[in-house]
């Protein structure tokens, strides 16, 4: 696809994850930074989302919010990346996507905000608890290859941003297999065009700042 696309972001953000993700499919793009204090709520951005926050895409006037799914949209909108198994592989790609969105997401944010669920009614979260959620996410990554086996794919970049931003901020445990796998992904070349071009935008941020 050659439809314009604009990236909203800013680089202190869960927009590193998007980011990552242009870098690997190797799209052209046009970076719009927000900051989080004007921008982000002005009208002409809640009109891209509502929700006043980054990251999102417009990629031929299609919006697209969420991490998770702009991962997994621009690995179907632009597949000679190969960033997607074929439609009847996909068992493993969705499942650990939609683990990491919801049940992982929940958990870690909640333990780092100091949310106890009552006890007994671990049930009611969907994450139940929090070390129940960790060692789920661990078989995902279990193996020496990726989340769908030989093929690097979407899920491993929004999968692996949560756990290398865990293990960094102690938001995770240090386990053998999460620091091997992120040490598989922070030498991927598009990894490390994310960290230069955003390290560079919050460096020159906290200049002006």
């Amino acid at each position: 696809m050659t439809q314009e696309l604009i990236f909203y972001t800013n680089p202190m953000s869960r927009g590193q994850i998007a980011r990552w993700m242009l870098e690997e499919v190797g799209a052209s793009y046009e970076t719009v930074v927000l900051d989080y204090a004007a921008s982000m709520k002005a009208p002409d951005y809640l009109a891209v989302n509502p929700m006043g926050k980054v990251p999102a895409i417009v990629h031929g006037g299609r919006i697209v919010t969420e991490c998770a799914a702009i991962c997994a949209y621009l690995a179907d909108a632009f597949p000679a990346a190969n960033l997607a198994p074929p439609p009847a592989d996909r068992h493993a790609y969705y499942r650990w996507l939609f683990f990491a969105a919801g049940p992982v997401e929940a958990a870690v944010t909640n333990k780092a905000m100091g949310f106890a669920l009552p006890e007994g009614r671990e049930r009611t979260a969907g994450y139940g608890r929090f070390e129940d959620t960790i060692d789920a996410l661990e078989t995902a990554i279990s193996g020496d290859a990726w989340i769908c086996g030989d093929q690097f794919t979407a899920a491993d970049v929004y999968v692996g941003s949560q756990i290398d931003w865990g293990i960094s901020f102690q938001s995770i445990p240090s386990r053998p297999v999460f620091e091997a796998y992120a040490a598989r992904l922070r030498d991927r070349p598009a990894y490390k065009r994310q960290k230069e071009i955003d390290g560079a935008l919050i460096a020159a941020m906290q200049k002006e700042g």
